[in-house]
């Protein structure tokens, strides 16, 4: 019984690795190519289709001010007015007006070349001059060779609010340059504008000149640098972003992994910068790993249990058909020498008496061959029946063999056993069996003996069948003790 105990056990520790094992190497292989294909994923796909999305949305957003400001530099009205002396003050001021209020724009001017003056809805703002340092921009943008600029400044109209301006040059019907003219929008404004692009589309977002500064960011996260050639991580590939066009990289930064895709804009002359964090990309794959091995532990103990369960209900099937008489359904003569050995030692240890009657059917084979074996079998059965009926819960009833029964009594000297010996003989002749309508009276004979002290069951067992024999040889249905 150790034995197939041990192997039980070592059958379930098996297969609670190999399941175990199976079910981690299978979650995670699964978990390390679907990691694999969506990071490829997103570098390929995502990350240049939201760009492409959010091109279209900085078109509509943030080009369009451009595309204003081109056609103030072009508009008839501004040129004609320029060259007839900027003579008429609210003439521009209400077309500035105009401009501000109907694009939703914070700032609208013109400056003009000849004059000097800073015009906007309000009026004239100043006269620039090269000293100023303020107006340091205008000088610059009259020298570029690019028709405008996008710069960030201070706004001197509005308490010095930081603006985006886009500043256009503006020539007259001979390519005449009379000054530059354009619309400004609050730095605050623009970022609301990524903010919600880090919204609708979850990622990072962000623009960098072609200096490699980081112009505009969203209002809800920090700088990622002031620089990309400055930035962990991204430093060795500052060079390569900036000469390119586009382009998907990844790099580490603060232990993550940022996926990031690049696309230059034109009408800006900026770089669009759109990222996702890779552990943000891979938390529902990671929560269904967790999930997946969840899973799996639960259905390895489902199954370690239920085989634990079967294995045990087989064991148990095993051992009752290796120790239980089938057809009587009490322990059979293995059982009743394991229960010996332990009755015999307890007694030893308590001093306490232990005996042992040995019952045999009194011509047994003449009902087989009278009534049949059908009824021979339900003669052992119904008698076993029978003198189990009558024993106290301490004692214990086998079939020893054939037509024979042994039983072990706890506590009880020979006296007593002798006493129950012919109790159980009288009550089993006038008890007749009745197998198919026929009634078949039976009688047994008895050999009763006591454990001695130093005495093997066997001896003790020998002895009582000696004394069986004395019973059947004295005319059975009898009891006979053993000396």
């Amino acid at each position: 019984m150790q034995t197939l105990a041990n192997d039980k056990q070592k059958l379930i520790t098996a297969l609670s690795v190999l399941l175990s094992l199976g079910f981690i190497i299978t979650s995670f292989a699964s978990y390390f190519v679907s990691k694999e294909t969506i990071r490829k994923s997103i570098i390929k796909d995502e990350l240049p289709l939201t760009s492409d999305n959010i091109y279209s949305e900085i078109q509509k957003d943030l080009v369009r001010p451009t595309f204003i400001s081109s056609m103030m530099a072009s508009d008839t009205f501004l040129r004609d007015w320029v060259l007839d002396g900027e003579k008429d003050l609210a003439q521009i001021t209400k077309y500035l007006g105009e401009i501000k209020n109907r694009y939703g724009t914070f700032a609208s001017f013109y400056v003009s070349e000849r004059t000097g003056n800073y015009y906007h809805p309000g009026g004239i703002l100043k006269q620039i001059s090269p000293k100023d340092e303020h107006d340091v921009w205008y000088y610059r943008v009259r020298a570029m060779k690019q028709p405008y600029e996008i710069s960030v400044d201070t706004n001197q109209a509005d308490k010095d609010a930081l603006t985006i301006f886009i500043n256009y040059h503006v020539y007259d019907y001979a390519d005449k340059f009379l000054g530059v003219a354009g619309i400004g929008l609050t730095v605050d404004a623009v970022r609301k504008l990524i903010d919600s692009y880090q919204e609708r589309y979850d990622r990072i977002v962000y623009f960098v000149d072609l200096k490699g500064d980081v112009a505009l960011y969203s209002n809800h996260q920090t700088s990622p640098g002031d620089n990309i050639r400055r930035i962990e991580g991204l430093q060795a590939q500052a060079d390569t972003v900036l000469k390119s066009q586009s382009g998907s990289y990844q790099y580490k930064r603060d232990g993550r992994v940022h996926l990031l895709n690049v696309r230059f804009i034109p009408e800006l002359d900026w770089y669009l910068f759109v990222e996702k964090m890779e552990d943000e990309a891979l938390a529902e794959i990671k929560r269904t790993l967790y999930m997946n091995l969840a899973l799996c532990m639960v259905i390895t103990g489902v199954v370690l249990t239920l085989t634990n369960i079967t294995i045990n209900r087989y064991q148990r099937r095993l051992e009752e058909m290796a120790t239980t008489d089938k057809l009587t359904g009490l322990a059979n003569r293995q059982a009743c020498e394991l229960f010996a050995d332990q009755a015999m030692k307890l007694a030893r240890r308590n001093q306490e008496p232990l005996s042992a009657i040995l019952i045999d059917i009194d011509h047994f084979k003449q009902v087989n061959d009278r009534y049949g074996h059908l009824a021979g079998d339900a003669v052992i059965k119904q008698l076993a029946e029978t003198i189990q009926g009558c024993l106290r819960e301490s004692d214990f009833l086998c079939r020893w063999g054939g037509e024979e029964y042994l039983l072990l009594m706890k506590g009880c000297d020979l006296n007593r056993a002798q006493i129950i010996a012919e109790h159980l003989r009288t009550t089993v002749k006038e008890a007749p069996i009745v197998h198919e309508g026929v009634s078949i009276t039976v009688t047994i004979s008895l050999g009763v003996a006591e454990h001695r002290d130093e005495e093997s069951n066997t001896v003790m067992f020998g002895r009582a069948d000696e004394a069986l024999y004395r019973a059947k040889a004295s005319g059975r249905d009898r009891v006979c003790t053993a000396d």
